[in-house]
């Protein structure tokens, strides 16, 4: 599953990724390879990746929105 974080300022991550913790209005979620077609709101949290080599990454956000089509994720956050 190939994953882009963007924010206003640059693009903080673009990788293939085994699976991607986002922490959505509602309350967290997790996205492995094959998700269902999503589109969400974020709220302020830590976004947790781990890439196909499992190195742990976490990037802290204010809010944003989530989409994943055909194991395309597209995080547009925001942060401090």
């Amino acid at each position: 599953m190939f994953l882009e974080i963007i924010t206003p300022e640059k693009k903080i991550y673009e990788g293939e990724v085994k699976r991607v913790r986002l922490p959505g209005s509602k309350g967290l979620f997790e996205m492995l390879k094959n998700h269902a077609p999503l589109i969400s709101t974020l709220r302020k949290g830590t976004i947790r990746v781990i890439d196909e080599n499992d190195r742990r990454h976490t990037f802290e956000v204010t809010g944003g929105v989530v989409e994943n089509k055909d194991n395309n994720v597209i995080v547009l956050a925001e942060s401090d």
